[in-house]
């Protein structure tokens, strides 16, 4: 009897709350676990309209009660997300993609915040980190939230590879938020742009240096298997290779090439196979509304919320059906190790030396990251004095501001995808690549 009572009043406090009961996902080794169980993300990358689209597509309860039973057919467990709009609540759309058993990764980022590949160093300031501390605040307490991708695509070719430096404070800034004002530890990582001359220097000096200060996993978009390519023609074997002695989880966070249509993502029993397994965990389709660049699972109607699914969203259900996961731990790695921080060159210029950290965000560590500023927030790019200037909790005046230009990067095999995009998406480029175009 009193179990029962137990149970019954469990169920009453998460209804009441609107928590759902899964099971956050934590890191060992090379591997996500939930629980005890080893955990593959087998997701996609979730963005309707697109980089020029301020939408939030979590923002939105009846956008998620309309595009979540198509997740659930797909038969996936993960969604990424780019951009959300902090100052929005998500309680809803988080207990809905939880009681489907699904995970958010969420990138902190958003157009007017992020880091400046083109001139990294003014855009690191306590503007920007208000911003990725208020928006940790908004999911740090839902346990479906998996993850954080602290930035995208910074590193997009061998002379941004400086801002690398940058990206890497953010991480360790991260880190030390939520370990001081989260009630558990969520990881923290890095989607990494499709460049192999400098990939394995990104990931080693990400991984390099203090645990304070290292990514807890590594991600990277990948376009190698087009059609009906194989494990060896594709490269995976070599990607696998490559990683194999890496310390830490790593995943693709973009696949599925377009350039063969239509799609039929037979890299994905590559993907959850043994031989991949034990390095890999798993990776997130691009992407599941269909936008300008034509990688879309489905159409999506942005003023009527009407999914149609396509054909690639046939060919994906049908493989995710058919993949067999491996069984036990894939052969995974128990020990989290750091690997050796690359050696500058002229491919690599990034410095083992962190910025400082800015004196007037302590605030934030110590008291919270404060009022959601959203997406009408000063930007932080400023390339003048006054991005060093004392900045209050919450009441920010962007004055003194200009915003850099650089050239929009995108991995080489979606990089023709710009067309028709408004001028403000044009500078999110310079932000780091951090939105998909």
């Amino acid at each position: 009897m009193r179990s029962s009572l137990f149970g019954g009043l469990a169920a009453f406090v998460l209804a009441a709350t609107g928590a759902s009961a899964i099971t956050p996902i934590t890191i060992k080794g090379n591997a996500f676990y939930q629980g005890d169980k080893r955990f593959y993300i087998r997701g996609v990358d979730f963005q309707p309209g697109g980089s020029s689209n301020k939408a939030d597509p979590l923002g939105s309860s009846e956008v998620c009660k309309e595009v979540i039973p198509y997740f659930k057919q797909l038969g996936i467990n993960t969604i990424r997300v780019y951009a959300v709009d902090n100052s929005v609540d998500h309680t809803d759309c988080m207990k809905q993609l939880a009681d489907a058993g699904i995970y958010l990764i969420l990138d902190v980022n958003t157009a007017n915040n992020a880091i400046n590949r083109a001139n990294p160093g003014p855009s690191y300031n306590a503007v920007l980190l208000q911003h990725v501390f208020s928006t940790i605040d908004q999911f740090k307490n839902f346990d479906n939230t998996m993850a954080f991708f602290a930035a995208n695509e910074v590193i997009n070719d061998l002379k941004t590879t400086n801002a690398a430096t940058y990206v890497k404070a953010v991480v360790r800034d991260m880190k030390r938020y939520i370990n001081k004002q989260s009630k558990r530890y969520i990881p923290t990582g890095y989607s990494a742009a499709d460049v192999a001359d400098n990939r394995m220097q990104t990931a080693e000096y990400l991984n390099c240096g203090e645990d304070s200060e290292r990514v807890d996993f590594f991600a990277f978009n990948d376009y190698s298997w087009c059609g009906s390519s194989t494990y060896q023609k594709s490269g995976y074997d070599q990607k696998v290779k490559n990683f194999t002695s890496y310390g830490i989880p790593i995943f693709f966070s973009e696949y599925g090439c377009n350039l063969v249509n239509p799609r039929k993502f037979t890299e994905v029993e590559a993907i959850y196979s043994p031989a991949m397994a034990k390095v890999f965990s798993g990776g997130l389709v691009y992407e599941f509304t269909q936008e300008e660049n034509k990688y879309g699972l489905v159409e999506f109607n942005n003023n009527t919320g009407k999914v149609t699914p396509l054909s690639d969203f046939n060919a994906l259900k049908e493989q995710f059906a058919n993949v067999e996961l491996p069984s036990g731990n894939g052969g995974a790695t128990t020990d989290s190790k750091a690997s050796k921080c690359p050696s500058k060159s002229n491919i690599w210029q990034a410095s083992d030396t962190l910025p400082k950290f800015p004196q007037n965000a302590e605030q934030y560590i110590q008291n919270g990251g404060g009022k959601p500023l959203g997406n009408d927030g000063p930007n932080n790019m400023w390339t003048d004095a006054s991005a060093s200037a004392p900045v209050p909790a919450g009441t920010y005046a962007a004055t003194g501001t200009t915003k850099s230009d650089a050239s929009i990067g995108r991995p080489a095999a979606i990089s023709m995808v710009a067309v028709g995009l408004a001028s403000w998406v044009v500078f999110a480029g310079a932000l780091g690549g951090y939105l998909v175009l």
